[in-house]
């Protein structure tokens, strides 16, 4: 079995007899010991846990059990609570934090006898575009160790680029998991906003936090999916609907596309020609398949950043008020009063980007200024969803560039807070409003790999999951790897 064998081909090995979940696992946990330490990609392994949970899924098996999901080893973002087992965030208030129950992701994922081997690095709190945000250091694309892999699901991206795990989860707020897949050259998905339970999920800004797949193609991202989409009570912004499909999706694997589709171009997203060959190629490949372009407008895309950072900035004050050193998480040593247990135990246990944007949302939820930016961004917000239904009543889907660059290099964009920022320019429109959205591998720019992103109707994920999977059939930019001529 290939370190880059996809968790569909690992499942029929599986099946077959080829190996068992055991020595798949150990052969996932050795790759993770000898991999290049520069690429920091694991917070957490649990080798006692993962060979555990390998041999109840091989014992699953040999009774009959035939999902395709059962024993196939992964890794979790280390935004997920998992009982008994460090919770970070990335952050050092919870470098010590070790979660009493599971997210209801983590128990699905368990439920359908998958294996996580470890924890994921990750951006502190999930707030990052480059993963150097972290408390356990940075993470490194396997592409290139100099270059930043995304955030703020970079473990999770660079861990599957780099072939130690066919799969991770991650979390998308603004992009979280679209923009770090393009860098790495990964398949990543962000459902529709309340596709996927959030309980358990620790909280970024939570009427725009959503986790999904990251995989290295769509059929591994539509059966990942399958596992975590689902209506969950306990999350009071999950979405019940008839999930069905997915489920099919699982077994039978992602259908060919009965017509073609119309695509739509928004003018607001390819006003530079700089790194879009890449871009241009999947076009014309997608024409080569009888889809057509229409050219649409999504007017208030100009505003999307400010809006995000506003909302965002807002929601996370809001949060991560409960870390005060007093119920849980890091505390500081020798408080001289209640007051300086709270301020220094924030100023300690938090980083700079994280306290950055934690006073920007004090900042706009103040008395004075609540009308003139919390209340303006989510006016602006609701235009922005209206924009998308607007061009979805015209076009089957939309195509646009995930990131508006390949992977940077480490520290070039640390000093410049609004420049980092930008990254999101492309990814954060669909998160305001709440739409599924996808990355795919569509080729090159400066030897780094780049992403186009596939937008889709509110549940709809059926659509880029199809477009994905019929674009990966015809080219192979999903299976180039690290270390491949461009």
């Amino acid at each position: 079995m290939s370190e880059f064998s996809s968790l569909r081909e690992m499942s029929t090995g599986l099946a077959k007899g080829d190996f068992s979940s055991v020595e798949l696992t150990q052969e996932h946990l050795s790759r993770i010991q000898k991999a290049d330490p520069s690429i920091n990609s694991f917070i957490t392994v649990n080798p006692e846990n993962a060979l555990a949970h390998a041999a109840q899924a091989d014992q699953q098996r040999a009774a009959g059990d035939q999902r395709p999901t059962v024993g196939l080893p992964f890794a979790h973002k280390d935004i997920f609570c998992t009982s008994g087992v460090l919770t970070t965030a990335g952050s050092k208030m919870l470098s010590n934090f070790i979660a009493p129950y599971d997210a209801t992701v983590v128990t699905k994922m368990a439920e359908a006898g998958m294996v996580s081997v470890g924890k994921t690095n990750m951006d502190e709190f999930a707030m990052g575009s480059s993963n150097e945000n972290s408390f356990f250091g940075p993470v490194s694309n396997p592409w290139n160790t100099d270059c930043v892999p995304g955030g703020s699901s970079g473990g999770s991206a660079a861990a599957v680029a780099a072939g130690l795990v066919a799969a991770a989860t991650g979390t998308d707020t603004g992009g979280s998991i679209r923009q770090p897949a393009a860098l790495c050259g990964i398949t990543g998905l962000k459902p529709t906003y309340g596709r996927v339970s959030r309980y358990g999920m620790i909280a970024f800004a939570s009427s725009l936090d959503q986790a999904g797949p990251m995989t290295r193609d769509a059929e591994d991202a539509a059966l990942m999916l399958s596992v975590m989409a689902g209506f969950d009570h306990r999350d009071s912004t999950s979405a019940q609907r008839d999930d069905s499909w997915l489920a099919e999706l699982a077994v039978k694997g992602i259908p060919e596309l009965d017509q073609p589709l119309t695509i739509g171009l928004p003018d607001e997203y390819f006003r530079t020609s700089e790194h879009m060959d890449a871009l241009e190629m999947a076009k014309a490949e997608l024409q080569k398949l009888g889809h057509t372009f229409k050219h649409v407008s999504l007017p208030h895309t100009e505003s999307a950043i400010p809006v995000y950072y506003v909302l965002a900035s807002a929601e996370a004050s809001t949060n991560l008020s409960r870390y005060d050193g007093v119920r849980f998480g890091h505390r500081c040593e020798n408080p001289q009063s209640l007051q300086d247990l709270y301020e220094r135990s924030r100023e300690e246990g938090f980083g700079q980007e994280v306290k950055r944007r934690i006073l920007t949302g004090t900042y706009t939820l103040s008395v004075g200024y609540f009308d003139a930016y919390y209340l303006k961004a989510q006016k602006i917000r609701r235009l922005i969803a209206q924009d998308f239904t607007n061009v979805f009543a015209e076009v089957d889907l939309v195509l646009a560039p995930t990131a508006p660059t390949p992977a940077f290099k480490k520290n070039q964009l640390t000093d410049d807070p609004v420049a980092m920022y930008q990254q999101d320019l492309y990814t954060v429109p669909t998160s305001l409003a709440g739409l599924p959205a996808m990355s795919v591998p569509c080729g090159f720019s400066q030897g780094l790999p780049m992403g186009m992103q596939l937008i889709a109707p509110a549940f709809r994920e059926d659509l880029p999951l199809m477009l994905a999977a019929q674009f990966q059939r015809h080219t192979d930019w999903h299976r180039r790897r690290p270390g491949d001529a461009s």
